[in-house]
């Protein structure tokens, strides 16, 4: 089978970068370009004409819910995941109306992301072989088979899920001015090691920026922030 041509739709250039590297590690996938705004997809859409779009939510001029409608009316054979740090019942709502492939919470976890995308690759393997399907054919494509996974299995080791969702909260309140690994850890009682660590993850999962704030004594100290400064998780 050809490369799964990809399309990702996400505004920020960090996460959408990140995006692009997590989906080139997959054997069986191909980026063939990143819209960094809805204008941008429609006329991507339209030219390169992919197989799948990764396609985010929260934009500055419009709602990634509205180009999913979009494309399920003229370009129907294109599948959606959505990659978003929507938690609103109704948003996923709408997305299953929308027949998106998957619904994949913000910050990304690799392993997660892979998992998604491999699915993806056997359940197109599968239904393009297919002249005619019985019902264990339609059980397999939509209800396939997993082993029981849990949050802790899909987070990185040294990761835990409990303690990253405690610092995302504490970067939500410090969104405009940022803050240290040290005052972290004190927050939230972990060591300011074990707070950099995390907050060392979020930065290489595109949800955190990191820059040098320049006392008037002592050594530059890394300030993390939010990316755009919204107040869900990711961006």
């Amino acid at each position: 089978m050809e490369p799964i041509q990809v399309l990702i739709v996400e505004d920020d250039r960090r996460v959408s970068e990140i995006q692009r590297l997590f989906t080139e590690k997959v054997s069986g996938f191909s980026v063939i370009g990143i819209a960094l705004s809805i204008a941008e997809a429609e006329e991507m859409l339209a030219i390169l004409k992919p197989d799948l779009v990764l396609l985010d939510i929260y934009f500055p001029e419009g709602n990634g819910i509205d180009l999913l409608w979009k494309i399920r009316s003229h370009y129907r054979s294109v599948d959606v995941i959505l990659i978003t740090a929507a938690k609103e019942v109704n948003i996923l709502q709408e997305a299953i109306r929308g027949g998106v492939f998957d619904y994949i919470l913000k910050p990304i976890v690799f392993d997660r992301f892979r998992n998604t995308l491999n699915k993806f690759f056997d359940y197109r393997s599968k239904i393009t072989e297919m002249k005619t399907v019985d019902q264990l054919d339609v059980d397999g494509l939509l209800h396939p088979v997993k082993p029981a996974t849990s949050n802790e299995d899909l987070m990185p080791k040294g990761i835990d899920a409990i303690t990253l969702e405690k610092i995302i909260t504490v970067i939500d309140t410090m969104a405009e001015v940022g803050i240290t690994a040290d005052k972290v850890g004190k927050l939230i009682g972990v060591s300011r090691t074990t707070a950099r660590r995390y907050l060392e993850y979020l930065v290489s999962s595109g949800t955190v920026g990191a820059d040098l704030s320049y006392g008037t004594v002592g050594r530059p100290e890394r300030i993390y922030l939010r990316l755009g400064g919204r107040s869900s998780t990711g961006t």
